[in-house]
Order: C-alpha cells, then sequence, then structure tokens
C-alpha cells in the first residue's frame, strides 16, 4: 500500500465536504488499527513503516489540518500572526505539511493566570507547527494508547476525571481497602521533562521531535532557548507527558505484586490524571519509606521530581483532593 492509496483524497478545489471528512477518518484509522497491532506484537520496524505511511497520508493532513482550525486555539495566532480562517487557507496548508526542509517558528509565550492567583506560562506554537504536530500525532497516538497504563486518565480518548474518580473509589471503597493515600504533585511537570529521555524513548521521527522540543519561545521580542520541558500549549504536549509518565505502574506492580501475600497486603493502586496521581498504601510508613522512594526514582531518570510541599499523605477518614473534587471518608464505607 502506498501512502496515496492510505490518504487518497478529492483534489476538487471545492471544501471538504462531511463524507470527504468521513473517508479520511476512515483511512487514518485503519493504519492506526495496523500500527496498534504492530505494537501488540512488538514489530518496532513495522510501527516505523507505518507511521511513516499515516504521516504521508493525504487523508492525515486533512485531519491535521482540520483539528488545529476547529479547536478552541483556532483564532489564536503564534509569533508569525497568522491563522487559517477560510477554506481556501485550510486546503493550501494541506501540501506545506512535510518534515523535509521543516524548521518551526519559535513559540509566543503568553501568560494565564491560575486558580492560586500566579500565572501559568504557555507556549503557542504557530499555525503550520500546530498542523505537523496533529499530523505526526496521529502516527504516535495509537502507541501512546497501546502503551499507557491501565490507570492513566489524563488527555486520553474516552476517558476523563470522573473515570478517574470513580476508580479511586473502587480502591477505597471496599471495607478492607487501604486506608493511606500518597497525594503527588510533580514540580512543574511540562516545564522540566527531560528532553534527552524524550529524544531517546518516544517513538516519533526523532529530527522533527528535536526540533519542536529545541524551537525555544519568543517574550517581549527576545528569544529564548528551551533546554528541558514540552511547551504547554503545544498539540502534542499532553501525549508526550503522559508517555514520560507511563509506566510508574508497572513499576509499582513489580514492587508490590499483588499475587503475593506481601503485594496483597500493601494494597498499592495508583490512579494518575495527566501529571495528578494518588497512590493508595496500606500505611503511612509503607507510602512513606517504600513507595515514595520509588516514585521519585522514577521520575528522577525523566528529570522530573515530587514537590516536597505540596506532597502529603492523607488518611482516608480524613479525605484528599483529586481534580477539583474531595473524595471523602464515604468511599471507605460505599
Amino acid at each position: 500500500m502506498t501512502a496515496e492509496q492510505a490518504g487518497a483524497a478529492s483534489q476538487s478545489p471545492r471544501p471538504w465536504t462531511a463524507a470527504e471528512r468521513q473517508q479520511a477518518e476512515a483511512n487514518v484509522r485503519r493504519l492506526q488499527a495496523r500500527i496498534v497491532k504492530a505494537v501488540q506484537q512488538g514489530r518496532w520496524n513495522k510501527v516505523k513503516a507505518l507511521q511513516r505511511l499515516l504521516t504521508h497520508s493525504h487523508s492525515a493532513k486533512i485531519l491535521a489540518v482540520l483539528r488545529v482550525t476547529e479547536n478552541d486555539g483556532k483564532n489564536t495566532p503564534g509569533v508569525d500572526g497568522k491563522t487559517w480562517p477560510t477554506p481556501a487557507q485550510k486546503k493550501a496548508a494541506v501540501p506545506t505539511l512535510t518534515a523535509r526542509g521543516y524548521r518551526p517558528l519559535p513559540l509566543r509565550r503568553v501568560y494565564i493566570p491560575k486558580r492560586n492567583g500566579k500565572l501559568r506560562p504557555l507556549g503557542i506554537p504557530a499555525m503550520h507547527d500546530r498542523a505537523l504536530q496533529a499530523l505526526y500525532l496521529q502516527a504516535l497516538d495509537p502507541v501512546a494508547e497501546t502503551l499507557a497504563d491501565p490507570h492513566s486518565y489524563g488527555f486520553r480518548p474516552a476517558r476523563s476525571c470522573a473515570d478517574a474518580i470513580e476508580q479511586c473509589y473502587k480502591a477505597l471503597a471496599p471495607q478492607r481497602s487501604a486506608p493511606w493515600v500518597l497525594e503527588g504533585d510533580i514540580r512543574a511537570c511540562f516545564d522540566r521533562i527531560s528532553h534527552d529521555w524524550l529524544l531517546d524513548h518516544v517513538l516519533l521521527d526523532r529530527v522533527l521531535l528535536r526540533k519542536w522540543l529545541k524551537a525555544g519561545y519568543l517574550e517581549r521580542h527576545v528569544l529564548h532557548p528551551t533546554e528541558e520541558g514540552t511547551p504547554q500549549g503545544g498539540v502534542a504536549s499532553p501525549v508526550l507527558a503522559n508517555l514520560a509518565l507511563d509506566g510508574l505502574q508497572a513499576v509499582l506492580a513489580e514492587a508490590f505484586p499483588k499475587h503475593t501475600p506481601q503485594g496483597r497486603q500493601a494494597k498499592v493502586n495508583l490512579v494518575r490524571y495527566a501529571d495528578d496521581f494518588v497512590i493508595t498504601g496500606s500505611s503511612r510508613e509503607l507510602l512513606e519509606t517504600q513507595v515514595q522512594p520509588l516514585v521519585a526514582q522514577f521520575l528522577a531518570v525523566r528529570g522530573l521530581e515530587l514537590s516536597p510541599e505540596k506532597t502529603t499523605i492523607t488518611h482516608i477518614e480524613d479525605g484528599f483532593d483529586f481534580l477539583g473534587q474531595n473524595v471523602p471518608s464515604t468511599a471507605a464505607s460505599c
């Protein structure tokens, strides 16, 4: 199968119809399903070949343009001040989505207020850079979803905050469930993820990924380099962060295997939503002396660390805050 066959689309000058969009989506889903199967079989060369096929597909390029021109940020320009509001601009953008000779523009730095009164920095890519990220994200998503931790819920399709809260209740509601909870807070997760780790472990075009990570940002007409982190505001950033944090559940499962008496007694369960997570345990001492050091070691390899001020251990009777909700002591009697 050629890239043209995998993603053939009408060359008509008219805007894309609903039928053309549906056909593009079907073409991309077929390739993504083949990527998932190759990942499950551990056929990594096949995965890379299929990813290349998808990122050269006309259908995938159409969907990439549609994604960045129909989301909430469609009217927010990057440093070049450009958006693509018209059908003609959208169609003209499709053939420009290629990695050959590509050089990303620096991000436009903006700040948005947080609930605590502080400001959160965002990096806004130019429209062309956003669309190219959206294109390659279609090839990365099936890999990330196949390898994701089962109890990871943030920035994933068909998963939500409500699903994460439900999993907390499943872990804590049974009468003999764990009475202690480690509330984990990763210090500036998006801003500090190791570029070297991402380049070594993310199954994506390494040259392209490096260009995105090293693009820098423009603030008050001054260009600043980016030596670590993945910008909040980038299309691919949530998936990259998830990939960096996936694997923690397996580390905990290996340390506290459920098929052994010690593992069952430890009652260690992880629930993660993006960079927020909770871990249950049978005692404060277990979470302090065994679980927290394991988490810290896992994060350190990725250039990350727990915030000592915000990482706490709480008894379930006191309840704990997670994803804007308070998981109350009634969980123990549900």
